[in-house]
């Protein structure tokens, strides 16, 4: 039977691309979303891949929606924290609703869904976690404490719950893409876009399948090997 993966916020933008990479892969997958109806039917109907609806920011409904996703398809060996959204404003104009709603999003989502999958995974021996961090969570971004923040403390999230998972055979890995064409990011305005490309040394946005690429490469039942990693795609912005 194929292993069961889960990715959050799956039915757009870098989510799908990681879901349909994934199936290829010859993966079950269930492409969580939070809100847009219509684009996750639209989404099903173009991949044959199920949507399940539910917030990450939810504990309880991360429990209820994992319990869903294994009575229909079995035991979730593969979690793809994906989910994310932006708040965007400078200290003085980012209220507390702004900061919290990106933390318990990005960064608590990350949580309520491992914390869903993890015990299943450790008690059958077998797991992979892949968390999607970001570029700006390495190196910050002005306008973006809330962001920068969660995704920061994505990274540390993956390297401790690593060590948890390693001596059970469930792997923790990080992905920090850089900018993607995704309309999270056609959303800034192109002047802005022009300065971020200039920065980028290998002279373009990257590709939600680029980002894909290194979430299929980390699932792989040959990857027990690499855990506690972080994987920086993009384009050479950022090394470190």
């Amino acid at each position: 039977m194929a292993r069961v993966a889960i990715v959050t916020g799956g039915t757009r933008g870098i989510g799908e691309a990681i879901s349909i990479a994934l199936r290829d892969l010859g993966l079950q997958v269930a492409a969580n979303y939070a809100g847009n109806e219509e684009r996750a039917r639209e989404f099903t109907e173009r991949t044959g891949i199920k949507a399940y609806k539910w917030d990450v920011s939810d504990f309880d409904a991360c429990q209820a929606g994992v319990a869903q996703v294994e009575a229909e398809l079995g035991p979730v060996d593969v979690l793809v924290n994906n989910a994310g959204i932006t708040r965007d404003g400078t200290m003085k104009r980012m209220d507390h609703a702004k900061w919290q709603d990106v933390i318990d999003t990005n960064l608590g989502g990350c949580f309520n869904m491992a914390k869903a999958v993890f015990e299943g995974m450790t008690s059958r021996g077998y797991g992979r976690i892949v968390n999607i961090g970001s570029i700006n969570g390495q190196a910050g971004q002005y306008g973006q404490v809330n962001y920068a923040a969660a995704k920061s403390g994505i990274h540390g999230f993956t390297k401790a719950l690593a060590q948890e998972g390693a001596k059970f055979g469930v792997t923790v890995n990080a992905i920090a893409p850089g900018y993607i064409d995704t309309d999270m990011v056609a959303a800034v305005p192109e002047e802005v876009l022009g300065k971020i490309v200039q920065r980028i040394p290998v002279g373009r946005l990257g590709r939600a399948d680029e980002i894909a690429r290194g979430v299929t490469f980390l699932c792989d039942e040959n990857g027990g090997f690499i855990t506690g990693s972080t994987l920086s795609i993009n384009g050479g912005q950022h090394m470190y």
